[in-house]
This record gives structure tokens, C-alpha cells and sequence, in this order.
């Protein structure tokens, strides 16, 4: 390489500088001699410590292109090892890095993302006490709907994608309509904390859970609690509401799931499989039950098949587990998170499991055969919370890092 004038001067400054600096004064005065070096420039100050910052830099500028070249590598090998558009099928697709878009926006950590179950929008829930709505296929922010007055702990939508319903720390439930953006409901009748909040299919009904260590069923047209289950000794952190609407399952700061008969509110199942707090619970779809109970016969060839329901649950001991509600017990362990597992769902075909944890990543299960098959470092922070789209190849995850982040599936 050939360097101008003026930059071969600069050097030779810059080395005399550092010949001076270290000591080396019989080769300063040989260098300074022999590359003609004038005397005022070599005392000159702003060369002080210019090599070394060079060289500093250089080795900076190094490492990161030696990251990035990483990256490509690590991308050509998702493109060259993933399915062709021929052989690509909806069942198989998975999040792959990097992430489409990065979603700024909010001011305090992420505690929920969700799909709209119809148009092509996200909705993300903080701890700032805002709900915020994005187009997931351009990237765009499109408003945000504000009224609680504390952290909105979670998100729902009704299955018509007309209605959302969030909870917060404000100790209420709001329902909104998700046409004009407007709150239409308030909700009061928990003690503390709100931090779960779901529809039940048909949408007449919600159910919400809270600190107060109780479960509530609230009518969606008069916003009046029709049921209080109570039973759990600590706070309720989550409930999910199953496909046929029938049943809730509840995971605790008392380290159990609880299955509870809607109708009667009878505790029906306690399960005690985990070792630490429950983060997450969630059912399994309906093309599940195949899949799950090739897994159960691959662990025991003569174990008879079961129709479920199925449940997903995920936990501080860093574990995830399924089970089997109709007999109670955990069919599934899965173990590979190195920190809280904070959501765990079943992919939309039922063939994997999706997961992210306070170790960062996001990471693709395959239940059968008990191990993880894609572990992606999702974000700088804890990772709180994901959803899969039910149709299209998207997964959407929040975090501490307070982004939102749009993951491709291939």
C-alpha cells in the first residue's frame, strides 16, 4: 500500500513520538536522522500516543470484521441447511437469524407480544404503562393506547381480533376496542397485582390472574366477576384458558400448575413437577396430540396413546415440561435453558416447541426426541416473552432490552 506524502510524514512523526515516549532515544535519534523527520514536528503534540491509538483501532476494526464475518458464515450455512422453497412447508418453518426488524419505542422492559389473530399487526405490552401497535411486515409504528397508570402485564386478543383486553399493575383490567383504539371497559376486583389476562373462545368471558393469589372469570359484556377461584398460596403469575374453553390452567409463585373446571370451579389436577416459580403455561393445539403421543411412545414403546389435553409449562428452574391433564402427569422434561424459562408455546403445526428465557436466547424444541435444535441469541437482556403467528412465518419477541424484535421463518 502507498501512502501520500502527507500520510508518510504523519507515520514517521507518529513513530518518532513512540520511540521518544518508550525510551528508545538512540533509535529516535537514527529514525528522526534518517527519515528526515523535523525537529518541531517530532516535538509536535498532537502526535502523543497517535500509533498507539492506531493500533488500537486496528485491532478493534479486526475483531469486528472477523464478528461479522461470522455472521455471514453463519448465515449462508441457515440459507444453504434450510429447506428449499420447493420442500418448504409451514410445518417446519422456524425462526432464523437475523432478525427482520428491531421495534423501538418503548421506555421500560417488554412484558408481552401477541399477534392480531387477523390483520397484519403486533400489539407489545411494557412496564411503562403503554400498549403500543406494529405493522410486523413493514416494521412500522402505528399508535399507542394508553389509560393504565402502572405496568401492563399482559395482552390478549378476543378470537375476532375486535376486542383487546390488558391488565396491569394499576390493579385493573381494560378492555379496548380495537377498531376506534378506544378503552371501552375498566374492570376492578383484584387486590393487587394483574398479571394475567385471556378470552375464552367463544369471547363472551375473560379470565384474569393476579398477585391477590386468586383467579377471576369476568363477563366481557357487563365487565362484571361472575367466578373467583381461589386455591393457590401464592401469586398467580399466569392462567390459560384451553381450546375448548372448558378448563384454566394456572401456574404459581407456589411452584403449581392448577387445572380448574370452568363451570364448577372445582380444582380438578395440582401438579407439582417444577422446583422453582411458574412463568408460563400453555395448551397444546389440537394437531398436537399425534406428535405428543409419538413422544411418549418413542420414550416407551407400550405406553397406550392418550387424547390429552396437553400442557406446556416453563419455569425459574430453568426447566420445561409437558404433561398429559387427563392423567396428571408429566410425560416431557425438556433441559438446556441456562436461566428462567419466561414462555414456552407449542408451534402452530404442534411439532416443536418454542421457548426464550432470561439466558437470552430463543430457542426450537424437538419434543420427541427431547433435545433443542435452534438456540438463537435473541436479544442483549432477558427475553420475556414471544409469539408464533398461527399462518405466517413469523415469531415476534420482547425483552428487557426494551425492543420488540420480528424473526423470519424458514
Amino acid at each position: 500500500m502507498v501512502l501520500s506524502a502527507k500520510h508518510k510524514d504523519e507515520l514517521n512523526c507518529a513513530i518518532a513520538d513512540y520511540l521518544k515516549s518508550s525510551g528508545y532515544i538512540e533509535a529516535y535519534n537514527h529514525f528522526v536522522q534518517e527519515a528526515d523527520v523535523p525537529s518541531d514536528k517530532a516535538n509536535d503534540k498532537k502526535f502523543n500516543g497517535l500509533l498507539e491509538k492506531k493500533w488500537t483501532s486496528v485491532l478493534r476494526l479486526q475483531k469486528k470484521v472477523m464478528d461479522l464475518e461470522s455472521k455471514v458464515t453463519e448465515t449462508v450455512k441457515e440459507y444453504e441447511g434450510g429447506p428449499t422453497k420447493r420442500e418448504r412447508s409451514s410445518d417446519n418453518w422456524i425462526p432464523r437469524p437475523p432478525e427482520r426488524y428491531c421495534l423501538t419505542g418503548h421506555r421500560m422492559p417488554i412484558s408481552r407480544v401477541i399477534f392480531h389473530p387477523v390483520y397484519n399487526v403486533m400489539v407489545s405490552a411494557s412496564e411503562d404503562g403503554s400498549i403500543k401497535v406494529w405493522d410486523y411486515e413493514s416494521g412500522d409504528f402505528e399508535r399507542t393506547l394508553k389509560g393504565h397508570t402502572d405496568a401492563v402485564n399482559d395482552i390478549a386478543f378476543e378470537s375476532s381480533g375486535k376486542t383487546l383486553a390488558s391488565c396491569s399493575s394499576d390493579l385493573t383490567i381494560r378492555l379496548w376496542d380495537f377498531v376506534g383504539f378506544e378503552c371501552i371497559k375498566t374492570m376492578h376486583g383484584h387486590d393487587h397485582t394483574v398479571s394475567s389476562v385471556r378470552f375464552v373462545p367463544t369471547g363472551d368471558f375473560l379470565v384474569s390472574a393476579s398477585r391477590d393469589k386468586s383467579i377471576k372469570v369476568w363477563e366481557v359484556s357487563t365487565g362484571y366477576c361472575t367466578k373467583t377461584l381461589v386455591g393457590h398460596r401464592e401469586w398467580v403469575r399466569v392462567a390459560a384458558v384451553s381450546p375448548d374453553g372448558k378448563l384454566i390452567a394456572s401456574g404459581s409463585n407456589d411452584h403449581t400448575i392448577r387445572i380448574w373446571e370452568i363451570a364448577t370451579k372445582e380444582c380438578k389436577v395440582e401438579l407439582r413437577e417444577h422446583d422453582h416459580v411458574v412463568e408460563c403455561v400453555s395448551w397444546a393445539p389440537e394437531g398436537c396430540t399425534a406428535h405428543i403421543n409419538e413422544a411418549i411412545q418413542a420414550e416407551n414403546p407400550r405406553a397406550a396413546k392418550s387424547d390429552g389435553p396437553f400442557l406446556v409449562s416453563g419455569s425459574r428452574d430453568k426447566t420445561i415440561k409437558v404433561y398429559d391433564v387427563s392423567t396428571g402427569s408429566c410425560i416431557i422434561s425438556l433441559i438446556g435453558h441456562d436461566n428462567w424459562v419466561r414462555q414456552a408455546i407449542f408451534h402452530p403445526s404442534g411439532k416443536m416447541i418454542v421457548s426464550c428465557a432470561d439466558d437470552k436466547t430463543l430457542r426450537v424444541w424437538d419434543f420427541k426426541n427431547r433435545r433443542c435444535t435452534k438456540t438463537i441469541a435473541a436479544h442483549e437482556h432477558f427475553v420475556t416473552c414471544l409469539d408464533f403467528h398461527k399462518s405466517g412465518p413469523y415469531v415476534i419477541t420482547g425483552s428487557v432490552d426494551q425492543l420488540c424484535k420480528v424473526w423470519e421463518c424458514r
